[in-house]
Formats: C-alpha cells, sequence, structure tokens
C-alpha cells in the first residue's frame, strides 16, 4: 500500500490552510508541509498497524501483519480454517476440603526441603498424576483435618529380623510416622 498519496493529501490541505495568509505563512506552510511528511508516514503506520492489530483479534484463527517494504506498507495475511474445538477435559476428581476452607483465597509459601526429599515429593506426585504443588496442598489438607489421626509409632522394640518392615532397605530405621 503506497501512503505516498495521503502524505501529499495532507500537505495540499496545510498549503491550502495557509493561501490565505501572506507569502510569510504560504513559506512556512511548504516548509511544514515537508518537515511534517515523516510525522504523517509515521502516524499512518501505526493507525494501519493498530487496524491489522483489531482484524486479527476478531478472526477466529490466523491473522494480519504489516510489514514495511521501502516506504510502502505490505499486508500478509494469514487466513488458516479454526482449528476444530478440542473436548473439553474431564473434570479432576475433587479432592477433601474442608467446609469452611474458602477455595478461592490461596497463600504462597517459601518451603525450604532437601532436594532429596523434593526428589521424592516429585516422583510420588508424579506417580498420582498431579503437579507438585497440588500433591503438597493435598498432603497439607491431609494433615490439616479435624478428622486426621498424626500416628508416630517407634518400632525399635519389635524384632524383624534385620530388615526394613516398609521395605526402604534402611537397616536402624525403626520409626514410623504420618497421618490417616
Amino acid at each position: 500500500m503506497d501512503i505516498t498519496p495521503y502524505v501529499e493529501s495532507l500537505r495540499r490541505d496545510l498549503a491550502a490552510a495557509a493561501a490565505t495568509g501572506d507569502e510569510e505563512v504560504r513559506r512556512a506552510a511548504e516548509r511544514l508541509g515537508y518537515a511534517l511528511e515523516a510525522s504523517a508516514r509515521l502516524a499512518i503506520m501505526e493507525a494501519v498497524s493498530q487496524a491489522a492489530s483489531e482484524i486479527t483479534a476478531e478472526m477466529p484463527a490466523g491473522g494480519v501483519d504489516v510489514r514495511l517494504d521501502g516506504r510502502e506498507l505490505a499486508f500478509v495475511v494469514d487466513a488458516r480454517p479454526p482449528a476444530p474445538p478440542t473436548p473439553p477435559a474431564p473434570p479432576a476428581p475433587p479432592g477433601p476440603a474442608a467446609e469452611d476452607e474458602e477455595e478461592d483465597s490461596v497463600a504462597r509459601i517459601t518451603l525450604r526441603i532437601p532436594e532429596s526429599l523434593k526428589a521424592r515429593a516429585e516422583e510420588l506426585a508424579a506417580g498420582a498424576g498431579q503437579s507438585l504443588n497440588a500433591w503438597l496442598v493435598q498432603a497439607v489438607r491431609t494433615a490439616t483435618q479435624e478428622s486426621a489421626i498424626n500416628i508416630d509409632i517407634d518400632l525399635s522394640s519389635i524384632p524383624f529380623l534385620g530388615s526394613d518392615p516398609l521395605g526402604r532397605g534402611r537397616p536402624g530405621n525403626r520409626r514410623m510416622t504420618g497421618w490417616l
């Protein structure tokens, strides 16, 4: 798109408005017309770019781009057919939530844990098909329920023939803790 005719039209309009004045006003208007050429081009390009953005926003797929080709504007139209709608994901199973808990409110905390513990938590979360954050939220939710039972059992007095009852392969670890 050649925008030169539009810029020249602005210059002619400025000269016509100055024609009613004396010679000094006409010369000043002519100089202003040439000085405003770059600004007028830029303003027209910005308006056309904004129009292309608005058209793109209304398109279901694809878009319109405006490119500068020398002193001319070039339009690139990508008119892809809209992609078929993807079926909605099945809803996640609801986790137990306290009745007085407000699910819309979210608090952000920093948790510092050993790297090995974080790696193990990530493995367990992945095994449960959850993000680490969702898994941790569920663990805290379970631990803080009024009906939760905190278990801390010392198993050192029970003989296990030298093996870990939980199969972790760590001899001497005779303590079991957690929530039910």
